[in-house]
This record gives structure tokens, C-alpha cells and sequence, in this order.
């Protein structure tokens, strides 16, 4: 009826992208914790003296403190190159979302995580295997077949020289 085929699929953000939703409730939170109230149930007798100058002080500080964490969680991005490790492990996971078979996870007990790893590569290894050996064992049986008619050829021709040699005699 819409004339698209195609639902619209809602795009997820990235990695970066909840990266840095998570540092701004983060600092939300914090600035929350951190109220003028209790600011200045820290420094009651400040307050009670200059509760204007108390304000200002406490408008600084907190926007100092934001400015100073935002500054720090960016080096950290930029010196560990965060957004494009975000980016790489993005696309890593969106090429994996198509595959058809599920990604390996150890199940904590060695022996089962062994197992399950070799015997599907060992049942395909003895396929392989078996299927060598047949080719094999049909050549094999061609070069047998191929003896014997070059045996029976030597026995006729052993006996035409026999019949010869008498016929000459």
C-alpha cells in the first residue's frame, strides 16, 4: 500500500555514539549528586556569610569539574583512538550478523570445548580421507586390470614365440 517494499528499519546507534550517551548521564548523574544544597552544607559558615558569593563559587566549580572531565574522557578517546576501534568492532559485528553458523563460545569445560571444535573438523578430515581412498583404490583396480591384460598379452606372445620356434625347428 506505501509503495515500499522495504519496512524501515530503525538504525542502531553505534558503539561510539553509547559511548558517549553513557559519559553525558554519567556526568549528569555526578552533577546531580554533587547539589548546591550539599555544596553548601559543606561550607555551612561560608554560606551563612555570603550565600551569593557561595553561589558563584559552586556555578564555577561544577563547570569547571564538567569542562576538566569531558577534557580528560576525550584524551582518553583520542590517545586509545577509541572511535575507531568503536567503528571497527561495529562493522566486525555487522558482518557477523549474517552468518550462518554461530560464533564459537567456550562452555568452561575443556574436554566438551575440545570435542566440539575437533570432531566436526575430524568427521570432514575422514570424508576427505575416505574420498582419497576410493579414488585411490579405483586406481588401484584400473592399474591391476592393466597388469593382468599386460600379463595375459606376455603369456600370448610367449606362446606365439614357443609356436615359432617350433614352426622354425
Amino acid at each position: 500500500p506505501g509503495g515500499d517494499s522495504d519496512p524501515a528499519v530503525p538504525a542502531t546507534p553505534g558503539r561510539a555514539q553509547i559511548f558517549a550517551t553513557v559519559v553525558d548521564t554519567f556526568l549528569e548523574k555526578l552533577l546531580a549528586a554533587g547539589s548546591y544544597q550539599r555544596f553548601a552544607n559543606c561550607y555551612r559558615c561560608f554560606y551563612e556569610l555570603q550565600p551569593e558569593v557561595t553561589r558563584s563559587i559552586y556555578d564555577q566549580f561544577i563547570s569547571q569539574l564538567q569542562a576538566s572531565i569531558k577534557e580528560e574522557i576525550q584524551e582518553v578517546k583520542d590517545e586509545g583512538n577509541l572511535e575507531a576501534l568503536f567503528n571497527s568492532l561495529d562493522k566486525i559485528v555487522e558482518e557477523t550478523t549474517n552468518q550462518e553458523e554461530p560464533a564459537w563460545r567456550p562452555s568452561g569445560i575443556p574436554e566438551e570445548d575440545i570435542r566440539s571444535v575437533m570432531v566436526p573438523y575430524l568427521l570432514k578430515h575422514r570424508l576427505y580421507l575416505r574420498k582419497i581412498l576410493k579414488e585411490k583404490e579405483e586406481e588401484n583396480q584400473k592399474v591391476a586390470e592393466s597388469v593382468l591384460a599386460g600379463r595375459d598379452r606376455i603369456a600370448e606372445l610367449q606362446q606365439l614365440i614357443q609356436a615359432r620356434k617350433q614352426a622354425w625347428q
